[in-house]
């Protein structure tokens, strides 16, 4: 009886080691993450090699449990490159306008916070809650918006009706009236360009909104070699589709599939991430921000540095000339 029982021991000794062993790493201390060093005498080629694994299988880093460097604190006071995350909008970090000064149903209330301004070009956060208001003076700036929640609609001059919802572009060009209505609580991001002149033909200045269905693979054309924000992105391949382009304000949507490329006089722009991930690194400074969905940045003109696509990514943007 004490053979077994020993035995029995043993073998149950056994069959725990072999269970706990794979465990005891879960536990370890997480190993720091530093991103691959990129030289000025280093090709895009090899520095694509580093973003691989074996078998040029992608690394999918930094490592979730690893943050990245903390972008500024208050970027609305720059105007160079700007990056946030989605939380910078969060409800809680959006500051009260109060009631609508004027409206004919409901009891809309603003909220909101800007993230940049070079004094043309900025870009924001708005909120507002359920209700109408007329708009009869002329939009003095083209305001480009991506919705996060919510639904509404734009009116035109006579009468005209534009409804968006969540995932959709809407642009709102520089002369434009009508009125507001918010049908439900919206959540926005925006750009604005502060052109000078109406640059719509008129008589009546019309609201565009594009729909997410309006950015599927087969809506786009390669422009791989003549990129509306990079110039060119080189043997890696893009797609985009410039769905307005008026005067000084381009919009549409972009894609890119896994690689790196230089750029060396960019856009002026502002975009937000909707799929996939990327590194976007400043050549002037050599900051770098890791970029995936929900984040927004702007760029200021003549943007130099690279563009690091670790995921397929598919982004919005608006350039302002």
């Amino acid at each position: 009886m004490k053979m077994k029982a020993t035995m029995v021991s043993v073998g149950t000794v056994a069959l725990v080691a072999t269970i706990v062993a794979p465990l005891s790493g879960a536990f370890a201390p997480p190993r720091r993450w530093s991103p691959p060093a990129r030289s000025a005498s280093s090709s895009l080629a090899s520095y694509l090699d580093t973003l691989s694994g074996p078998n040029g299988v992608p690394i999918l880093y930094p490592p979730p449990d690893q943050p990245t460097a903390p972008s500024p604190s208050d970027p609305a006071e720059t105007t160079g490159f700007c990056h946030v995350p989605l939380d910078y909008f969060s409800f809680d970090n959006l500051s009260s306008k109060g009631p609508r000064a004027s409206y004919d149903w409901g009891a809309p209330q603003d909220w909101s916070r800007k993230l940049a301004d070079d004094g043309v070009f900025r870009a924001g956060c708005w909120y507002c809650t359920e209700g109408g208001w007329e708009s009869p003076n002329g939009k003095a700036v083209t305001e480009v918006f991506y919705v996060l929640e919510g639904h509404g609609m734009l009116g035109d001059a006579d009468g005209a009706k534009h409804f968006f919802g969540p995932g959709d572009m809407v642009i709102i060009p520089k002369g434009h009236t009508g009125r507001w209505d918010v049908n439900a609580p919206i959540h926005k991001v925006w750009a604005v360009n502060a052109h000078d002149h109406v640059e719509e033909p008129g008589p009546i200045v019309r609201v565009q909104v594009d729909h997410y269905k309006d950015f599927a693979p087969h809506c786009l054309s390669d422009t791989s070699a003549n990129d509306p924000l990079y110039g060119t992105t080189g043997s890696v391949a893009s797609a985009s589709n410039t769905f307005y382009n008026v005067g000084p304000t381009r919009v549409g949507t972009w894609t890119c599939d896994r690689g790196s490329f230089e750029v060396a006089c960019g856009e002026r722009q502002w975009f937000h991430v909707l799929e996939g991930m990327m590194f976007v690194t400043d050549g002037s400074d050599g900051t770098s921000r890791r970029c995936v969905p929900g984040d927004t940045v702007m760029l200021p003109a003549g943007w130099s540095g690279y563009v690091d696509v670790v995921e397929p990514v598919k982004k919005v943007f608006t350039v302002a000339k």
